[in-house]
């Protein structure tokens, strides 16, 4: 199965159509300039005059990391999408423009990139292991399929197909060949976009080769490192530079997930890919055995990825800190990255459960509601002055920031939303499935006949979904509605099939057999779940319906035993989003707060409150500091306001004195946008 071209959907969602008008009337503009250098106040970029200056068209010197090209070429991706889902003609003009000084700033021999051009001349395809060359190809190529199948326009594909040929000859088992691979993975989802785009099958076994080739012994990057002129056994930190970047065994033999967390998550993805298009079981398997390691031990509650600040990356089962994790954005966008693509190939409704979370939760939260400030790591507990004394918090914040010196989050953010509408369906002759609850439409054909389908409803609001079949004429196929996780324990959802054409009707109710109280739908059963599906296997109508009620209440999600941070803790959740407390609605010393046993939760949309949101209350008690209400915490002595009350002393006898409060919960991604204030994920359990 494959997922619908992002410019085949139209989304109409209320809460996502907010975000997709951002990106096109905020977040484009605003990283454009910025990548102009022409915002004051943030980090410099000069992405966008690193290309110009290679292009021959204005004059200076390169400036910035050396994978900064990157950023251009997934603003660039982002404006494709924006072009496919609505025409701006002085947006695809600038894009244009932008695109043939990339075009004037490409060697002869199709080689592009700033930093070799402009720094290093001498030194292109000597370092893999830490020069991003084939990072920054990867991400011009993906932008240049997305403008072509968005605008038709050929002119970037035929530069970044130069560029592909020139790698293709660089790289690969022959003879005068380089036989390694790179040292930040991307190239390898993008090879496999550039296959798909064009049909020629180097592509595709070039990302292929990159896979096969990593791993293996003697070491790529120690024998570049020694042609170099380097040392090339990195003695003790050896093994764990090879981690780092996943090159520490064969990709086929790894089963779990160390180092860098993107490069990670861009590796399986590409994996994935490669395993759907050339049918390599060893492959799929091995992104299995990953997946498992991922997402049943290594990530967050909140969808993110990545312990530990000091290589990005992860850390081991269970380790799962509140205060100290990285869970870099790019980590958790990478993460949907890589469900989608297990999804095509298997359909698991496994796959867009952990897509859907790091979509509404931790990816989400790292932009601001007013898309000019991100968030680079993603905390689940946040005390500002705590951050700030950690001087070796470099990316984390209990503030959002307007640019990076290493911005790879904000523009990966903005083609991400951008993007969305290619997750919402995927297709193929015979089956249809919808994989995320976003209103929207869609045309697709089905066993050779068009049909339009249609999804309405307000998923966060309320949970009521209904999608409308509209074959031209009536066809047979198989449409499969993902049953979200969140829906168990005793809270299955209830949906009705609703068929015009014969007047009859089914219902199938918390699991049970379908039935309207007499017979099934044209005598069949065609209702049936499996692996997290619910699959309509049958001749479609005009009008045809199938109406969902999906369960949005309140709940109240335990950890692991082995996530010791987590004990005697829960997480707050509604539908698929995580909730938090924030000061600003709790008062200070979050951590005093304790949920009752039975908090009799009250959920309540408020419209005007952070562009519209569903809040959680419930009965708690503060308690930890003596019973105050944490209005009178503003004698802690050298602690910032924050002492409860206990003025000098720092222990005392125990006393269980509690004063009953409710706890006001709002959705993590909104956190952090009214002010500077302390934040809690996981909340004490009574």
């Amino acid at each position: 199965m494959k997922p619908l071209d992002v410019g085949a959907v139209k989304i109409t969602d209320v809460f996502w159509n907010r975000y997709i008008e951002l990106v096109r009337e905020v977040i484009v503009p605003y990283q454009w300039e910025v990548m102009n250098d022409r915002v004051p106040g943030v980090a410099q970029s000069h992405a966008i005059a690193n290309f110009r200056i290679a292009a021959g068209r204005e004059s200076g010197e390169f400036y910035g990391r050396r994978f900064q090209d990157s950023d251009v070429a997934k603003w660039l991706e982002a404006v494709a999408y924006c072009l496919a889902t609505k025409p701006d003609q002085r947006l695809e003009a600038l894009a244009d423009d932008l695109i043939e000084t990339i075009g004037e700033a490409q060697w002869p021999d199709g080689y592009l990139n700033t930093y070799f051009t402009l720094a290093k001349k001498g030194e292109r395809w000597t370092n893999e292991r830490e020069s991003h060359e084939l990072y920054i190809a990867g991400h011009l190529i993906e932008a240049a399929v997305a403008y072509f199948r968005a605008t038709g326009k050929g002119r970037f594909l035929e530069i970044m197909k130069r560029n592909a040929d020139h790698i293709d000859a660089v790289f690969g088992p022959g003879p005068g060949q380089l036989h390694g691979y790179p040292g930040h993975q991307v190239i390898e989802m993008a090879l496999a976009k550039l296959y798909e785009a064009t049909g020629e099958e180097r592509y595709l076994r070039l990302a292929k080769y990159f896979l096969d080739e990593r791993g293996r012994k003697p070491h790529f990057f120690e024998l570049e490192a020694v042609a170099r002129g380097e040392p090339g056994d990195l003695g003790p930190f050896g093994l764990k530079m090879y981690e780092y970047n996943q090159s520490h065994l064969p990709v086929r033999e790894q089963k779990k997930a160390v180092g860098h967390a993107v490069r990670a998550v861009y590796m399986y993805s590409g994996m994935a890919d490669v395993a759907a298009l050339s049918g390599d079981k060893g492959l799929a398997e091995a992104c299995g055995a990953l997946w498992e390691d991922v997402t049943r031990r290594q990530m967050f509650v909140t969808g993110g990825i990545g312990q530990l600040e000091w290589w990005e990356g992860f850390s081991r089962g269970y380790d799962l800190p509140n205060d100290t994790p990285y869970n870099e954005t790019c980590a958790s966008i990478g993460l949907m990255f890589w469900a989608s693509r297990m999804s095509r190939l298997e359909l698991k409704g496994d796959y867009f459960d952990v897509a859907e979370r790091a979509l509404y939760n931790g990816i989400l939260s790292g932009l601001a509601l007013d898309g000019k400030s991100y968030f680079y790591t993603n905390l689940l507990e946040a005390v500002p002055e705590e951050i700030e004394a950690r001087l070796d918090a470099e990316y984390s914040g209990a503030i959002r920031r307007g640019w990076f010196p290493c911005a790879c989050c904000p523009p990966n953010l903005a083609r991400l939303i951008a993007s969305l509408g290619g997750y919402i369906y995927s297709a193929d002759e015979r089956r249809l499935a919808a994989q995320l609850f976003i209103a929207s439409s869609a045309k697709v054909a089905m066993g050779g006949v068009p049909v339009e389908v249609t999804m309405e409803g307000d998923y966060l609001r309320d949970g009521s979904m209904s999608i409308a079949v509209s074959p031209d004429r009536p066809v047979r196929f198989t449409l499969s509605v993902r049953m979200p996780g969140w829906c168990g324990g005793g809270r299955s959802p209830i949906v009705r099939l609703a068929s015009e054409g014969d007047g009859s009707d089914a219902a199938l109710t918390n699991g049970e057999a379908p039935t309207n109280g007499e017979t099934p739908i044209n005598n069949e059963a065609p209702m049936a779940i499996e692996d997290g599906y619910l699959h309509i296997d049958r001749e479609w109508k005009r009008d045809d319906r199938v109406e969902l009620n999906l369960p949005m209440s309140a709940r109240r999600v335990r950890a692991n035993p082995l996530v010791r941070e987590d004990a005697g803790k829960v997480a707050l959740t509604r539908g698929p989003q995580v909730y938090c407390l924030e000061e600003v609605d709790n008062g200070p010393l979050l951590s005093d707060i304790t949920l009752a046993r039975e908090p009799d939760f009250e959920t309540r949309y408020e419209p005007d409150l952070l562009g519209g949101l569903t809040t959680i209350e419930g009965k708690a008690f503060r308690g930890g500091c003596g019973g105050c209400d944490g209005d009178d915490c503003g004698s802690g002595g050298g602690s910032g306001g924050r002492g409860g009350g206990w003025r000098d002393e720092l222990y005392r006898e125990a006393d269980f004195e509690r004063k009953p409060i409710k706890a006001k919960a709002i959705p993590y991604y909104a956190w952090a946008n009214r002010g500077r204030n302390e934040m809690r994920v996981w909340i004490n359990q009574d």
